[in-house]
């Protein structure tokens, strides 16, 4: 009797430990940036001073976008650079619509499943000549500023040539991200980023004036210069000098594509992402998993709650895995997959107190990553989330010593496997990771916000999303607060899930309470520093139109306004 006691109590005991909310609020280290007129988040604070002076002298969301990435294209070269791909969307202040770029390039047309196969590979290499694909980023600005921009290209691009050619200090997170090149042996590399024989540490001032030249071609002749044009000449004689599958023909055919975003609703806000090739409706479908639980009531602490997200997680990633390609190559069900009627038949595989240790993707009835995000709202309330990158850090590892810039490793996404939906293609656009964000209220933008990271993107975009409209965080608590990170499933390259039901990254100011608990379920946890991202947000108050920014302590970033 005694005994049956004790369990019951201890029972009671772990069901209040399951739902008991938070104490009190998550405390950030950093305040909200809180003006009238106009924001730039960037993870440098230099590229966001740089796309803030551009919204004081008369630019646009847009025109201060274009500069911000440019400059952090010089300075944080790891995570991005014209050698990689873009997306963005853009709130249109002037005709109160929503606009979605895609500005990511296909494989080369010399790339076949034959080819790689012909070399005993059973997946694209993750370094080397052999990952690239065609990189949209240029095209990418040009698509933004024809469209939308009141500047030049040489406007834009002469803040980032001055400081390529004079030299910026490198702050401390990037500083830590660059120590990877010191590893990298490849002679025009080193020429490029490790110019003084190892890689600049806090405080160097550090140089490009390769790429100084290479945004002075583009300042001059647009983005022609880089398609068709000088930068298209010395890429493709690169190529050759690597063994890489680049013919002119590949970048003369690159075109971006102008297309609709897609969203659903979440406690009464549309969420918005971009759709396939890219990640972005997975972050949809967790919301549309997470949606019938009572999230709040069970609060930030709660090892249901964080139970119950990680699941979600393990269902979207199944179907990401299976049903996501480039569009103009296979049909993907986006519709049916973000539909509230198939987020209800996957629930019911969701066990509250037991963690999925084999998760199949659906049935929708089919008929490391290393990035930088930033985000833009101007005087007009013209808003822009763009998000660019090279893949892994220094994408390919390759850089061309004549242009300043690393190639990007997108390649390496694609399947070799015949059978799947994102199998390699010449002139397909692989699986990508990369994705900005937006929300709107009641048919205005209301906030703007990304989370950089490879896998990390969905699963930090809905972190943030629960953390403001479940737990009534500000927007710099949204980010900040601590976050988990499931990794081991299945991808679109035809990797399978990693036996057991994959391993919970979480980072140290989760409680030791809520991993004991998550442990007891089944979950396979490892505690973890930071699970990376890189979170920058702006959030209009549809009460007063003022904004608040938000930039996160995992990098070296500012939200900066005025």
């Amino acid at each position: 009797m005694r005994t049956l006691a004790v369990m019951t109590l201890l029972l009671l005991a772990d069901d209040v430990l399951a739902q008991r909310p938070t104490a009190e609020p998550f405390k950030a280290g950093r305040s909200v940036t809180v003006v009238n007129n106009g924001i730039v988040a960037t993870s440098h604070p230099l590229a966001a001073q740089i796309g803030l002076d551009v919204l004081k002298q008369g630019g646009n969301a847009v025109d201060a976008a274009i500069a911000a990435s440019a400059a952090m294209g010089l300075l944080e070269p790891m995570s991005c650079g014209i050698g990689g791909d873009l997306f963005a969307i853009v709130w249109d202040a002037k005709t109160q619509k929503l606009h979605g770029l895609n500005a990511c390039g296909g494989a080369p047309g010399k790339a076949s499943i034959d080819l790689f196969r012909g070399k005993g590979l059973a997946e694209i290499p993750e370094k080397g000549p052999l990952s690239w694909s065609v990189p949209g980023c240029v095209d990418g600005w040009d698509q933004l500023r024809q469209k939308f921009g009141t500047r030049t290209f040489a406007d834009l691009l002469a803040p980032s040539i001055h400081y390529a050619e004079h030299g910026a200090p490198v702050p401390e997170v990037i500083a830590g991200y660059w120590r990877s090149a010191d590893a990298n042996r490849d002679a025009e590399f080193r020429q490029v980023y490790v110019p003084g024989g190892t890689a600049p540490r806090v405080g160097e001032v550090f140089k490009n004036p390769a790429l100084a030249k290479t945004y002075r071609a583009l300042a001059a002749a647009g983005s022609d210069a880089y398609y068709t044009g000088d930068i298209a000449r010395r890429l493709v004689a690169f190529s050759e000098r690597k063994g890489g599958l680049f013919a002119a023909a590949d970048l003369a055919r690159h075109k971006s594509e102008w297309v609709d975003p897609v969203s659903t609703r979440y406690r009464g806000v549309d969420v918005w992402e971009l759709p396939p090739p890219g990640q972005g409706i997975a972050v949809l479908q967790m919301l549309n998993l997470l949606e019938s639980y009572d999230l709040r009531a069970l609060g930030p602490t709660s090892p249901a709650y964080w139970h119950l997200l990680i699941e979600a997680k393990k269902l979207a990633y199944a179907d990401r895995a299976r049903f996501y390609t480039d569009p103009l190559f296979a049909r993907v069900p986006v519709r049916e997959l973000i539909s509230p009627e198939y987020a209800a038949a996957r629930r019911l595989r969701i066990d509250k107190a037991k963690a999925a240790t084999d998760v199949p993707h659906g049935d929708p009835k089919l008929g490391k990553a290393d990035t930088i995000y930033l985000c833009v709202v101007d005087k007009d309330r013209n808003c822009v989330s763009l998000i660019q990158s090279n893949y892994f850090g220094f994408g390919s590892g390759l850089a061309a010593a004549d242009l300043g810039f690393a190639l990007q490793n997108r390649g390496c996404l694609f399947a070799l496997d015949p059978e799947h939906p994102n199998r390699l293609e010449p002139g397909k656009r692989p699986f990508h990771t990369i994705i900005p964000a937006m929300a709107t209220k009641n048919g205005k933008p209301w906030l703007t916000f990304g989370v950089m990271g490879g896998d990390m993107q969905p699963q930090g975009h809905v972190q943030v999303l629960v953390n403001l409209l479940d737990f009534g965080m500000n927007v710099q608590q949204a980010g900040e607060a601590p976050r988990v990170e499931h990794v081991g499933h299945a991808t679109p390259t035809g990797r399978p899930a990693a036996p057991g039901g994959g391993t919970v990254k979480a980072e140290y100011g989760i409680p030791e309470a809520v991993v004991a608990e998550l442990t007891r379920r089944g979950h396979h946890v490892e505690r973890v520093r930071t699970n990376g991202g890189g979170y920058q947000a702006v959030l209009i108050d549809p009460t007063t139109n003022v904004l608040h920014g938000g930039t996160e302590a995992r990098k070296d970033g500012a939200a900066v306004g005025y």
